[in-house]
Protein backbone atom coordinates (compact mmCIF):
# COMPACT_ATOMS: atom_id res chain seq x y z
CA UNK A 1 0.00 0.00 0.00
CA UNK A 2 1.36 3.39 -1.01
CA UNK A 3 2.07 5.71 1.87
CA UNK A 4 0.82 9.26 1.40
CA UNK A 5 3.32 12.03 1.96
CA UNK A 6 2.15 15.04 3.99
CA UNK A 7 2.27 17.05 0.75
CA UNK A 8 0.04 14.59 -1.09
CA UNK A 9 -2.36 14.46 1.83
CA UNK A 10 -2.88 18.23 1.93
CA UNK A 11 -3.34 18.35 -1.84
CA UNK A 12 -6.11 15.76 -1.57
CA UNK A 13 -7.65 17.58 1.38
CA UNK A 14 -7.85 20.81 -0.62
CA UNK A 15 -9.29 18.95 -3.63
CA UNK A 16 -11.93 17.37 -1.40
CA UNK A 17 -12.61 20.59 0.52
CA UNK A 18 -11.68 19.12 3.89
CA UNK A 19 -11.08 22.36 5.75
CA UNK A 20 -10.25 20.86 9.14
CA UNK A 21 -7.57 18.58 7.71
CA UNK A 22 -5.99 21.50 5.84
CA UNK A 23 -6.04 23.66 8.99
CA UNK A 24 -4.27 20.95 11.00
CA UNK A 25 -1.72 20.35 8.23
CA UNK A 26 -0.88 24.03 8.03
CA UNK A 27 -0.61 24.23 11.82
CA UNK A 28 1.90 21.36 11.66
CA UNK A 29 4.00 23.41 9.27
CA UNK A 30 3.11 22.00 5.87
CA UNK A 31 4.02 24.53 3.15
CA UNK A 32 0.94 26.51 2.11
CA UNK A 33 2.52 26.80 -1.34
CA UNK A 34 2.70 23.04 -1.87
CA UNK A 35 2.18 22.11 -5.54
CA UNK A 36 0.92 18.93 -7.15
CA UNK A 37 2.68 17.01 -9.93
CA UNK A 38 1.50 19.47 -12.57
CA UNK A 39 2.62 22.45 -10.51
CA UNK A 40 -0.84 23.47 -9.33
CA UNK A 41 -0.65 25.25 -6.02
CA UNK A 42 -3.17 24.59 -3.28
CA UNK A 43 -4.60 28.03 -3.94
CA UNK A 44 -5.01 27.33 -7.66
CA UNK A 45 -6.74 24.04 -6.88
CA UNK A 46 -9.15 25.83 -4.53
CA UNK A 47 -9.72 28.58 -7.10
CA UNK A 48 -10.55 26.10 -9.84
CA UNK A 49 -12.96 24.41 -7.44
CA UNK A 50 -14.64 27.78 -6.78
CA UNK A 51 -14.10 27.27 -3.05
CA UNK A 52 -14.04 30.61 -1.26
CA UNK A 53 -13.68 29.20 2.26
CA UNK A 54 -10.56 27.25 1.30
CA UNK A 55 -9.18 30.23 -0.61
CA UNK A 56 -9.56 32.51 2.40
CA UNK A 57 -7.90 29.95 4.66
CA UNK A 58 -4.90 29.56 2.35
CA UNK A 59 -4.54 33.31 1.92
CA UNK A 60 -4.57 33.77 5.71
CA UNK A 61 -1.57 31.43 5.81
CA UNK A 62 0.31 33.37 3.14
CA UNK A 63 -0.49 31.49 -0.08
CA UNK A 64 1.22 32.94 -3.15
CA UNK A 65 -1.43 34.12 -5.64
CA UNK A 66 1.18 34.29 -8.41
CA UNK A 67 2.55 30.74 -8.22
CA UNK A 68 2.19 29.13 -11.67
CA UNK A 69 1.65 25.54 -12.78
CA UNK A 70 3.03 23.79 -15.86
CA UNK A 71 0.42 25.57 -18.04
CA UNK A 72 1.44 28.95 -16.63
CA UNK A 73 -1.83 29.29 -14.72
CA UNK A 74 -1.76 31.02 -11.35
CA UNK A 75 -4.71 31.57 -9.02
CA UNK A 76 -4.82 35.22 -10.12
CA UNK A 77 -4.57 34.50 -13.85
CA UNK A 78 -7.11 31.68 -13.67
CA UNK A 79 -9.61 33.82 -11.78
CA UNK A 80 -9.33 36.51 -14.45
CA UNK A 81 -9.99 34.05 -17.27
CA UNK A 82 -12.85 32.43 -15.36
CA UNK A 83 -14.52 35.70 -14.43
CA UNK A 84 -14.19 35.08 -10.69
CA UNK A 85 -14.27 38.76 -9.80
CA UNK A 86 -14.67 38.35 -6.04
CA UNK A 87 -11.60 36.09 -5.97
CA UNK A 88 -9.63 38.64 -7.98
CA UNK A 89 -10.46 41.31 -5.43
CA UNK A 90 -8.99 39.10 -2.73
CA UNK A 91 -5.91 38.26 -4.80
CA UNK A 92 -5.27 41.93 -5.55
CA UNK A 93 -5.13 42.52 -1.79
CA UNK A 94 -2.68 39.65 -1.38
CA UNK A 95 0.10 40.65 -3.74
CA UNK A 96 -1.16 39.87 -7.24
CA UNK A 97 1.56 40.75 -9.74
CA UNK A 98 0.81 42.21 -13.15
CA UNK A 99 4.04 41.04 -14.77
CA UNK A 100 3.29 37.32 -14.41
CA UNK A 101 1.74 36.13 -17.66
CA UNK A 102 -0.27 33.15 -18.89
CA UNK A 103 0.82 30.69 -21.59
CA UNK A 104 -0.08 33.24 -24.27
CA UNK A 105 2.09 35.82 -22.51
CA UNK A 106 -1.11 37.62 -21.57
CA UNK A 107 -2.53 39.25 -18.45
CA UNK A 108 -5.61 38.27 -16.46
CA UNK A 109 -7.52 40.99 -18.30
CA UNK A 110 -7.07 39.69 -21.84
CA UNK A 111 -8.97 36.37 -21.51
CA UNK A 112 -11.59 38.14 -19.39
CA UNK A 113 -12.26 40.39 -22.38
CA UNK A 114 -12.31 37.48 -24.78
CA UNK A 115 -14.84 35.58 -22.66
CA UNK A 116 -17.10 38.52 -21.94
CA UNK A 117 -16.62 38.78 -18.18
CA UNK A 118 -17.86 42.35 -17.80
CA UNK A 119 -17.36 42.84 -14.06
CA UNK A 120 -13.92 41.26 -14.14
CA UNK A 121 -12.92 43.63 -16.91
CA UNK A 122 -14.34 46.58 -14.98
CA UNK A 123 -12.28 45.64 -11.92
CA UNK A 124 -8.97 45.05 -13.67
CA UNK A 125 -9.22 47.93 -16.14
CA UNK A 126 -9.73 50.31 -13.24
CA UNK A 127 -7.04 48.83 -10.99
CA UNK A 128 -4.22 51.27 -10.48
CA UNK A 129 -1.12 50.24 -12.40
CA UNK A 130 -2.71 47.40 -14.33
CA UNK A 131 -1.18 47.10 -17.85
CA UNK A 132 -4.37 47.62 -19.80
CA UNK A 133 -2.52 47.83 -23.14
CA UNK A 134 -0.32 44.77 -22.68
CA UNK A 135 0.20 42.88 -25.96
CA UNK A 136 0.18 39.09 -25.79
CA UNK A 137 2.06 36.56 -27.92
CA UNK A 138 -0.66 36.70 -30.58
CA UNK A 139 -0.03 40.42 -30.94
CA UNK A 140 -3.34 41.39 -29.37
CA UNK A 141 -4.35 43.73 -26.56
CA UNK A 142 -7.37 43.23 -24.32
CA UNK A 143 -9.33 45.61 -26.57
CA UNK A 144 -8.39 43.65 -29.68
CA UNK A 145 -9.51 40.36 -28.13
CA UNK A 146 -12.83 41.85 -27.03
CA UNK A 147 -13.50 42.84 -30.63
CA UNK A 148 -11.98 40.01 -32.68
CA UNK A 149 -12.91 37.13 -30.39
CA UNK A 150 -16.13 38.63 -29.03
CA UNK A 151 -19.47 38.52 -30.84
CA UNK A 152 -20.37 42.21 -30.81
CA UNK A 153 -23.21 41.63 -28.33
CA UNK A 154 -24.17 43.94 -25.46
CA UNK A 155 -21.59 42.58 -23.02
CA UNK A 156 -18.76 43.08 -25.51
CA UNK A 157 -19.98 46.58 -26.29
CA UNK A 158 -19.88 47.28 -22.55
CA UNK A 159 -16.39 45.81 -22.26
CA UNK A 160 -15.08 48.01 -25.06
CA UNK A 161 -16.66 51.05 -23.39
CA UNK A 162 -15.06 50.12 -20.05
CA UNK A 163 -11.63 49.78 -21.68
CA UNK A 164 -11.97 53.07 -23.54
CA UNK A 165 -13.19 54.88 -20.41
CA UNK A 166 -10.23 53.43 -18.51
CA UNK A 167 -7.89 55.00 -21.05
CA UNK A 168 -6.83 52.09 -23.25
CA UNK A 169 -4.93 52.89 -26.43
CA UNK A 170 -7.33 52.30 -29.32
CA UNK A 171 -4.57 52.79 -31.88
CA UNK A 172 -2.53 49.65 -31.20
CA UNK A 173 -2.76 47.45 -34.28
CA UNK A 174 -2.42 43.68 -34.54
CA UNK A 175 0.58 41.96 -36.15
CA UNK A 176 -0.90 42.63 -39.59
CA UNK A 177 -1.21 46.35 -38.95
CA UNK A 178 -5.00 46.24 -38.64
CA UNK A 179 -6.47 48.53 -35.98
CA UNK A 180 -9.36 47.77 -33.60
CA UNK A 181 -11.61 50.21 -35.44
CA UNK A 182 -10.95 48.42 -38.74
CA UNK A 183 -11.77 45.05 -37.19
CA UNK A 184 -15.01 46.42 -35.75
CA UNK A 185 -15.93 47.82 -39.15
CA UNK A 186 -15.10 44.55 -40.93
CA UNK A 187 -17.18 42.54 -38.45
CA UNK A 188 -20.13 44.92 -38.64
CA UNK A 189 -20.06 45.80 -34.95
CA UNK A 190 -21.76 49.16 -35.30
CA UNK A 191 -21.98 50.11 -31.63
CA UNK A 192 -18.36 49.20 -30.95
CA UNK A 193 -17.36 51.14 -34.04
CA UNK A 194 -19.13 54.22 -32.67
CA UNK A 195 -17.28 53.96 -29.36
CA UNK A 196 -13.93 53.69 -31.11
CA UNK A 197 -14.70 56.56 -33.49
CA UNK A 198 -15.58 58.83 -30.55
CA UNK A 199 -12.41 57.77 -28.75
CA UNK A 200 -10.34 58.57 -31.85
CA UNK A 201 -11.68 62.11 -32.12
Amino acid sequence: MEMKTPQKSIIEAVEENKIEIVVKALERGIDVNTQDESGKSLLLIATQADNIEMIELLLQHGADVNLQDSHHDSAFLYAGAAGQTSFLELFLKHGARFDVYNRYNGTALIPACERGHVETVRLLANTNGFPIDHINRLGWTALMEAIVLGDGSARYIEIVQILVDAGCDTLISDKDGIFPLQHAERLGYTEILKILQIAKN
